[in-house]
């Protein structure tokens, strides 16, 4: 026999075993629809129930949109009405619902409204469970009593109910939500595509059936390793579609794959862009930075241009291709990073090496599979084919439909020795494309302005020439002291020469980055580490010395 003191016990007890196998439940499935036969379940053995209904719920100022989730119980009631319209209900009905929807209690219904949540020729009890997610109406439980009697201590036993279900009700709205949005993203990938002419988002890489067939044999040979790669070749030649072929094609293809262009960074900012900084670290770290190396975890990094990274950058970038560890700046704690170096320089690196420019044992550690690609001049069978890829696209971006091109056309292309290699290939395609009106293509003009371009003398002498040139036997310019300079006072007077007659101009097509056949970004990084002020030259006038 139960003492009468201890009910109350007994009742608590019952109900922490409610809210336990509804909490179980909850956390084992994050979908409703799937949780929704065993909370019938769980909720049957508390109350006497014949079926239930599962209901999202959006209310806005003139439409409640209430769609069926899922209907579970022993009778094999379905209700015509997968959704409400707020708009449709009488007056009476639109206010009914609203406030069960925004009540934070369990509520006994009959009536019209309680046979639009359940089925159209219901007439019995039924007990609606509001739930809420993040403090908005989320959806509502119709549980059909039948015939019993409303008896309070239905509700009083639904009350811990309420906090699981409604987080099986935000659970599963999130999960809607994220739907939602990836449904959107792929319709924009696809409009993407679309308008560029592709079916896959991956690089075309055109070419690797003809001149690159041995660049694209070796692409595939260290994909699947984590091995360093280390491409080589002229500026404009496609280096980064290469090392996006690489990680295309390895384990890594999920993972990001970030560039960074060495030669634009300052030099006094390489360690914080690279490895990240903390916090006050320095003047103007006014929060915690990630690194680019924390932003490539579990993908591939691309340095391009990586023979312009400064000596001090070159010893922190040994140390995580060694051991896969980096402290950011202003921190002493070491953070594990799994990322994929791929390099890229049109320098030569040997040269630098001997010269002290470049550490010798990093080069040994990002040369492990060097990919030498040839320039545009070494593989004239791929022209053809990557001068009508930049027709078409072109045409498209200009005009709403591509353009071709005649035979004539291709003859005045590879009669061209182009020096800029496929980036300057696109460049004259576009630029026939503009003079052709984004009709057809002007290819005289537009490749006359290029020979004008391509037929000045070299401006700027390439030092690694200059070093094999020594080597050689060679001889070299003297200074006027009759000295041989060294190349960075070669490089300077070089620089200074250019910004001399560009009147202090750096970029634009006066500029001397443009005499210079340089990246503007690249020759301000080289003033600088040369100290070369470029305001001395803003009237034209060389400073005296």
């Amino acid at each position: 026999m139960v003492h009468p003191e201890r009910q109350p016990e007994v009742q608590s007890s019952e109900t922490m075993s409610l809210e336990s196998l509804l909490w179980r439940e909850v956390s084992q499935h994050l979908e409703l629809e799937e949780s929704a036969p065993r909370i019938f379940e769980i909720l049957s053995e508390h109350l006497p129930l014949v079926g239930a209904v599962f209901r999202r719920l959006e209310l806005g100022p003139t439409a409640a949109r209430v769609s069926i989730l899922s209907i579970v119980g022993e009778n094999a009631f379905d209700s015509r009405y997968s959704w409400i319209n707020k708009a449709e209900l009488t007056g009476d009905l639109a206010h009914e619902l609203e406030e069960i929807a925004t009540q934070n209690s369990p509520r006994f219904l009959r009536g019209p409204l309680a046979t639009r949540l359940t089925a159209e020729d219901y007439r019995g009890l039924v007990l609606v469970l509001p739930l809420r997610a993040k403090g908005k109406p989320a959806g509502l439980i119709a549980l059909v009593l039948g015939d019993a009697p409303p008896e309070i201590r239905y509700i009083e036993v639904l009350r811990p109910a309420l906090l699981p279900l409604s987080i099986a009700f935000e659970n599963d709205q999130r999960i809607q939500e994220l739907a939602r949005m990836r449904e959107a993203l792929e319709a924009d990938k696809s409009a993407l595509l679309s308008r560029l002419g592709r079916q896959e988002i991956s690089e075309v890489v055109i070419g690797e059936s003809g001149g690159l067939a041995t660049v694209m044999e070796r692409v595939e040979q260290v994909a699947k390793t984590d091995a360093p790669v280390l491409v080589l070749g002229e500026t404009g030649s496609g280096k980064e579609v290469v090392a996006r072929a690489i990680h295309a094609r390895s384990r890594r293809a999920r993972g990001p794959i970030v560039r960074i262009n060495c030669g634009a960074i300052p030099s006094e900012l390489i360690d914080s862009e690279l490895f990240g900084h903390e916090r006050g670290s320095f003047t103007g770290a006014v929060a915690t930075r990630k690194g680019w190396f924390e932003r490539a975890d579990g993908g591939t990094l691309f340095l391009d241009e990586v023979g312009e990274l400064p000596l001090a950058a070159q010893v922190r970038l040994l140390r995580v291709l060694q051991d896969g560890t980096l402290e950011r700046v202003g921190s002493q704690q070491t953070l594990h990073v799994d990322v994929r170096i791929v390099a890229a320089t049109h320098r030569h690196l040997e040269t630098m090496v001997d010269g002290g420019g470049f550490r010798e044992d990093l080069w040994y550690r990002l040369s492990v599979f060097p990919i030498r690609l040839p320039s545009l001049r070494e593989r004239p069978e791929d022209l053809p084919l990557l001068a009508q890829y930049f027709a078409d696209r072109t045409g498209k971006r200009l005009g709403g439909s591509s353009l071709t091109l005649s035979s004539a056309d291709l003859e005045t292309l590879s009669q061209y020795p182009w020096p800029g290699n496929v980036r300057e290939l696109a460049a004259v395609i576009e630029r026939a494309a503009i003079l052709g009106g984004g009709r057809r293509l002007d290819l005289s003009n537009a490749l006359g302005q290029s020979q004008s371009t391509a037929s000045r003398p070299p401006p700027m002498s390439n030092p690694e020439r200059e070093t094999s040139s020594l080597r050689a036997g060679a001889p070299s310019s003297p200074s006027a002291s009759g000295k041989i300079t060294t190349l960075d006072q070669a490089m300077a007077e070089h620089i200074r020469r250019a910004l001399e007659s560009c009147g202090g101009r750096i970029e634009g097509p006066h500029g001397a980055a443009q005499v210079l056949d340089i990246n503007p970004h690249t020759l301000r990084a080289r003033m600088r580490k040369l100290g070369v002020e470029w305001s001395q030259f803003r009237n034209g006038v060389r400073p005296r010395a």
